[in-house]
């Protein structure tokens, strides 16, 4: 069996976590699945993996070495996509993964032509806030909106969002429109809860200094588009990404407050791809589609 099956088999293993599982997704019996790792085992002359009656778990060692495994293959399936690539158009399929907001008002609504160009692409697109590990869960495109921490993906810069700071014309009707960082002080202020940095926002004040003001109000949630929503029933103040407002403010079911001293906070939106899967075909085709469609959707 060739060294790169080996390495298939291992991976799988690791994602499947059992020897029933991969022998079954691969024609085997669970015992041939058993020695393949206990062949890789012997020729490195340490244990990838810990056996128990429940489980297998990954050692020190097994944790480093399907890292490096994981490239390798990336790598390969790069290199004969990219052979092959003048033989037809990008095919194949793509794990995606973004927030909810930016899957709702970003990425859903180019979904559709982007599937119409590329029919062999097909995408299994995970939504969720919390913050997956793109690696263990082998997302090969993750979006993120905002600022990125350290990591081992492949970063692509595909736009950039702008903060505003806006309210229903019903709630500015019934308190008033802040003209102020003192005024906004009186106002119900909707916070985004898990992002310490968002209960800050960003203001200059009558001298022209820019000041972090920690606002307040009746409610936190954990999801912008349930505090866009509650801006539009006349609940309160927000400041969300400009992409979710914009709707709001083309209709008029929103306003923009503060626009003269408030700091809009250019953000990137970036396309964090697992190391490897950027250079095949159909992750470059959507990467690019999608940096296309951010720019033409750009106010």
């Amino acid at each position: 069996m060739p060294v790169t099956d080996d390495l298939e088999t291992f991976v799988r293993t690791v994602d499947l976590g059992s020897f029933a599982a991969v022998a079954e997704e691969r024609g085997l019996t669970p015992s041939a699945v058993s020695k393949i790792i206990s062949r890789i085992e012997d020729r490195l002359g340490v244990k990838l993996l810990h056996r128990t009656t429940r489980r297998l778990v990954l050692t020190q060692e097994g944790e480093t070495y399907v890292v490096h495994a994981r490239r390798i293959l990336a790598a390969i399936e790069a290199a004969e996509a990219e052979v092959t690539s003048s033989r037809g158009r990008p095919r194949g399929h793509i794990r995606v993964n973004t927030g909810t907001a930016f899957a709702k008002h970003r990425l859903i609504p180019l979904l559709p032509a982007f599937t119409e160009r590329y029919p062999e692409i097909t995408i299994d697109l995970s939504v969720s806030d919390r913050r997956i590990d793109a690696i263990a869960e082998q997302i090969d495109i993750t979006v993120r909106v905002g600022p990125l921490g350290d990591s081992p993906l492949i970063a692509r810069r595909i736009g950039t969002v702008h903060r505003i700071i806006t309210a229903s014309p019903e709630y500015l009707a019934r308190l008033g429109t802040p003209q102020s960082i003192e005024d906004l002080g009186q106002h119900n202020c909707l916070v985004l809860a898990g992002f310490a940095r968002l209960a800050e926002w960003p203001l200059r004040d009558a001298a022209g200094e820019r000041r972090l003001v920690r606002v307040k109000g009746s409610l936190t949630c954990d999801s912008a588009d349930a505090l866009l929503d509650l801006a539009v029933r006349g609940y309160g103040i927000v400041r969300l990404g400009d992409f979710l407002g914009e709707e709001g403010l083309v209709d008029g079911r929103l306003v923009r407050v503060l626009d003269h001293c408030h700091d809009s906070d250019p953000q990137p939106i970036t396309a964090l791809m697992l190391p490897g899967r950027q250079s095949l075909p159909r992750v470059r085709a959507f990467v690019e589609y999608l940096a296309d469609g951010l720019k033409g959707s750009t106010a």
